[in-house]
C-alpha cells in the first residue's frame, strides 16, 4: 500500500517526466524565433503559441485516459480500422524517425556544439559523430521503459528546469532591449499566427503517444486501478502543461527583447547562442548545452521507446530491441541532413496531421454526446482530411493561383492556415442532425 508521501512524489516525478518527454527541440527554437518576431504583440501570439503547445498536449493526454482506448491507433479506428492504422503509422513515424527524433540531435549540435567546434573541425564530420554518440546514449536509455520515470523524472527533468530557469530569469530581470515593432503576420494576427506556429513543436501529435507512456510506467508504479490512474495519468499532464506554458511564455520574452541588442536572426538556435553569450559568454554557451542537451535526450529517449513499443506490437516478428536500433538508425542518418532540410520536409505533413489530431481529440470528448456513431466520426474527420491534404500539398508544391483565389475567398480562415475550421464544424453539427433524425425515425417505425 502506497503512503500519500510516496503517491505525490510519484505523480511530481510523473508529471516531471512527462514535461521532458514533450520538451524538446522544437520547445526551444520554435517559441525563440517567434518572439522576435511578435514584438509589441507578445501578449496573445504567446497566448497562441501556448494554446497549442501547451494546452492541446493537455487535452491529448486526458482524452486518451478518458476514452479508455489503449493507444492512438484504437482510437482513431472509431472513423475505420484502415483509418486507425494508417493514422497511427503516419504519426508515429513523424514523432519518430523521420521528423522529430532526427531534430533532436541536430538541434543539440546546432545549439549546444557548434560554438566550441574550432576552425580545425569540420561541421559535417562533428555533426555525424555527435550524432552516433548523441542516439547511443538514447538507445541505452530506452532500453528499460519501465525506469523512464526514475531516470527522466527524478534526474534529468530538474537539472533541466533549473538550467532554463537560470536563462530565463535572467532576461526576464534585466532584459537585453525594449520589444519592437511586430514583424510580418504577427502585426495583424498574432493569435492565430502563434496558434499555428505551436504545431512545429509536435507536442500535440505526440502527447497521444506520451499518454500510454505515462499510462504504462505508473502502473508498473504500482497505480493499477482505474480512478487513481486516470487521475495520476491527468494530474501529470496538467503539471506539464504548466511547466510547457511558463517555458514558452520565458522563451518568447527572451527572443523579443533580444532584437534590440543582437537584430533579427535566421533561425532560434542562432538567437538562444548568442543571447546566452550575451550574458555569460562562453559559460552562457555551457549552459545552453546542458538546457539542450538535456531536453532533447530525454524526448528523444520517450520517442523511441513509444515508437519502438508499438511497431512491435504491429509487427511482432521483429523485437522492441530490434525495432528501437532500426529507428535509432534511421534518426542518426537522418539528423546529418541538416536543421533546415527536416524541418522544411515535416511542414507539410505537420499541417496534414495536426487538424486531424485536433478533430480526433475533440470528438473524443463529445463521443457520449452522439454515442460513439461511426457517421459523426467519418464526415468530420473526412472533410479535415480534405482541407489537411489540400494545405499539406500547398506547403509541399503550391495550388495554382486561381484555386488559391477560390480557396481564399469561399473557404473561411483558409488564408491564415485555418482553412479546416468550417468544414470540421459543419460537418460535424450535419452528421450529428443525421444520426439523431435517423435515431427518431427509428424510435417512431417501432
Amino acid at each position: 500500500m502506497k503512503t500519500t508521501q510516496s503517491i505525490q512524489s510519484l505523480f511530481v516525478a510523473t508529471g516531471l517526466m512527462l514535461f521532458a518527454l514533450f520538451f524538446g527541440a522544437g520547445n526551444l527554437i520554435f517559441p525563440a524565433n517567434m518572439g522576435q518576431l511578435v514584438g509589441d504583440k507578445l501578449l496573445p501570439a504567446i497566448l497562441g503559441f501556448v494554446t497549442t503547445g501547451a494546452g492541446l498536449p493537455l487535452l491529448g493526454i486526458v482524452a486518451m485516459a478518458y476514452s479508455g482506448t489503449k493507444d492512438v491507433q484504437t482510437l482513431a479506428s472509431r472513423v475505420s480500422p484502415t483509418f486507425g492504422l494508417l493514422f497511427a503509422i503516419a504519426l508515429y513515424l513523424s514523432i519518430g524517425p523521420l521528423f522529430a527524433m532526427p531534430r533532436t540531435a541536430t538541434v543539440s549540435f546546432e545549439i549546444g556544439v557548434v560554438p566550441f567546434l574550432g576552425e580545425s573541425w569540420s561541421k559535417e564530420w562533428a555533426l555525424a559523430l555527435f550524432s552516433v554518440v548523441f542516439f547511443a546514449i538514447a538507445y541505452w536509455l530506452a532500453m528499460s521503459p519501465g525506469k523512464l520515470i526514475d531516470r527522466i523524472g527524478k534526474v534529468l527533468t530538474p537539472v533541466l528546469l533549473l538550467s532554463i530557469a537560470i536563462l530565463t530569469i535572467t532576461s526576464f530581470i534585466q532584459p537585453m532591449g525594449d520589444l519592437q515593432a511586430a514583424q510580418q503576420s504577427y502585426q495583424t494576427h498574432p493569435f492565430i499566427q502563434g496558434f499555428v506556429d505551436g504545431y512545429q513543436t509536435m507536442d500535440a501529435l505526440a502527447s497521444l503517444v506520451f499518454a500510454i507512456i505515462v499510462i504504462e510506467a505508473l502502473q508498473q508504479a504500482g497505480v493499477t486501478q482505474v480512478e487513481p490512474l486516470l487521475r495520476m495519468t491527468i494530474g501529470a499532464g496538467l503539471l506539464a502543461a504548466v511547466c510547457l506554458g511558463i517555458v514558452y511564455a520565458m522563451v518568447t520574452y527572451m527572443g523579443a527583447s533580444s532584437v534590440a541588442q543582437i537584430g533579427i536572426l535566421n533561425n532560434g538556435a542562432a538567437v538562444l547562442s548568442q543571447v546566452a553569450a550575451f550574458y555569460w559568454g562562453t559559460a552562457g554557451n555551457v549552459l545552453l548545452l546542458v538546457i539542450v542537451l538535456l531536453a532533447c535526450l530525454s524526448t528523444s529517449v520517450g520517442l523511441i521507446a513509444a515508437c519502438s513499443e508499438y511497431f512491435h506490437r504491429i509487427y511482432p516478428r521483429l523485437s522492441y530491441r530490434g525495432f528501437a536500433i532500426l529507428f535509432t538508425l534511421i534518426s542518426c542518418v537522418l539528423a546529418n541532413k541538416g536543421l533546415s532540410g527536416i524541418i522544411q520536409f515535416s511542414v507539410p505533413v505537420l499541417v496534414l496531421l495536426y487538424p486531424l489530431t485536433m478533430v480526433i481529440i475533440l470528438l473524443s470528448f463529445l463521443h457520449s454526446l452522439f454515442k460513439g456513431h461511426k457517421l459523426v466520426y467519418q464526415v468530420t474527420m473526412g472533410l479535415t482530411l480534405i482541407v489537411g491534404i489540400l494545405e499539406g500539398w500547398k506547403t509541399a508544391f503550391g495550388l495554382p493561383s486561381t484555386m488559391l483565389d477560390y480557396l481564399n475567398t469561399y473557404l473561411s480562415w483558409y488564408d491564415i492556415g485555418m482553412g479546416w475550421v468550417m468544414p470540421a464544424v459543419v460537418g460535424f453539427v450535419v452528421s450529428v442532425a443525421i444520426v439523431h433524425l435517423q435515431s427518431h425515425m427509428l424510435n417512431n417505425t417501432k
